[in-house]
């Protein structure tokens, strides 16, 4: 297997993390834009990509410093999946509307989705905007003030959180947004965050591109990839862009490649409604393929993608099978739950917690892969793929094939050593952060 994952050392408790003492503050890209490069968007009328992740390291939303400052000239929000103020769940429609927070008539601004009507911004949300919205019925979304009518935007600006697994839909709304500014002449800036499970270690299969491109997953990148959105930024405009963005990446300070984001010093906003704590982003580029079965991979919980489990599985025999295959850096616990949405939703579900107890020997994806195979030999009769899905989101079919033609799982791994390797040396000279 390569060895893509540094243990590091005494300085580090059981778990993995730094000492409080030992964390260094990391400047976030929204704030070295802030103090250093508003020379790019001086004169100009700016777009703004965002959600509640969009925030410095005082909990100041990008859009409330955008609109404070002077020399900033907001004049439209962008939403993803989720939306703008993040009141949208997973796979939810989110539709166009007006923006009025501030109770200021001068400042009623245009929010578009990028999880609505099309996932890759139209031109004219970019050219023309004042006649685009005018095009939209106004008994859905009321009546469009005058001033918040628009002529175009000069520079598209992108400020979101990841949460460093391809399997997640902020990564390829980016990349649409690249592509919409390269063909429509608009420059592209993205306000640098960190990779919240650190920036070295990578698992799981790259994408077979472009067979299994897709909105949850469109270039061939890992499973886990170990990149922040700018250094993925720069690599997707110079591989796969067909016309190359006018991009501008803007770094942070103090970030360090081995960094977990409880190392940085900045606070954890809930990127999207299922992805509540560090400890949900740790486990997910493995558990995030329950997605594809017919087993609860813990959406309706507290505890979603930590917990897993289905109504025809027992807690105790599951765990005890799990445990005992010693998998490093994690412990299963017997856990039963009831969810309040999605699968088996108000049904008993009997399964496992995960305890990550070193989350530096832990492999979230391989240990996910045992989870499933396990599952799969205790209860035949029960367990199902959502084929499709699974394949869709693993990027590859050879993954399942292998794991239904009962392969062992250290074989299965076996499977996409050499392509992480040569992705891993392909990665670097766009790496920011050395």
């Amino acid at each position: 297997m390569l060895a893509v994952t540094i243990i590091w050392g005494a300085c580090q408790s059981k778990r993995g993390a730094r000492a409080p003492d030992e964390q260094k503050k990391v400047k976030l890209g929204i704030e070295v834009f802030l103090e250093k490069h508003l020379d790019l968007v001086e004169g100009k009328r700016v777009g703004l990509v965002t959600n509640p992740t969009g925030v410095n390291s005082r909990l100041e939303t990008s859009v409330d410093l955008f609109y404070k400052n002077p020399k900033i000239n907001l004049v439209a929000l962008y939403g993803p999946e989720h939306g703008v103020r993040g009141n949208a769940q997973a796979g939810e429609y989110v539709p166009f509307y007006i923006d009025t927070r501030y109770d200021i008539p001068e400042y009623s601004i245009p929010v578009f989705s990028l999880y609505g009507q099309s996932l890759k911004p139209a031109k004219g949300m970019f050219k023309d905007i004042d006649e685009y919205m005018r095009s939209f019925d106004t008994q859905k979304v009321g009546k469009i003030p005058e001033h918040s009518m628009v002529e175009s935007i000069d520079v598209l600006i992108f400020n979101i959180q990841d949460v460093g697994t391809r399997i997640y839909t902020y990564v390829a709304t980016m990349a649409y947004c690249m592509e919409a500014s390269a063909e429509n002449d608009i420059e592209f800036i993205v306000l640098d965050r960190p990779n919240p499970i650190n920036g070295i270690s990578m698992e799981g299969p790259l994408l077979e591109y472009p067979e299994y491109s897709s909105f949850v997953g469109l270039y061939p990148v890992p499973v886990r990839h170990g990149m922040t959105m700018g250094e993925l930024a720069n690599y997707f405009n110079d591989k796969f862009l067909q016309k190359k963005a006018s991009l501008t990446v803007i770094p942070m300070q103090g970030w360090r490649r081995e960094m977990w984001h409880d190392e940085t010093s900045l606070p954890w906003i809930i990127p999207s409604p299922n992805m509540p704590a560090l400890d949900t982003a740790t486990v997910y580029p493995g558990q995030v393929f329950l997605e594809g079965t017919n087993v609860s991979e813990g959406r309706g919980t507290t505890k979603p993608f930590e917990l897993f489990g289905a109504p025809w599985i027992d807690g105790y025999s599951l765990t005890k099978e799990l445990n005992r295959l010693n998998l490093p850096g994690v412990k299963f616990r017997e856990a039963w739950f009831t969810p309040t949405f999605s699968k088996y939703k108000g049904e008993l579900c009997g399964g496992a917690e995960i305890h990550v107890v070193d989350r530096n020997q832990y492999r979230s994806f391989d240990s996910s892969l045992f989870i499933i195979k396990t599952i799969l030999e205790m209860y035949p009769e029960n367990f199902k793929f959502h084929t499709e899905y699974f394949d869709k989101i693993m990027g590859t079919s050879k993954i399942r094939e292998a794991i239904e033609e009962g392969t062992e799982v250290r074989d299965i791994v076996s499977i996409y050593q050499e392509e992480l390797s040569r992705f891993s040396k392909q990665r670097e000279s766009y790496l920011l952060y050395k």
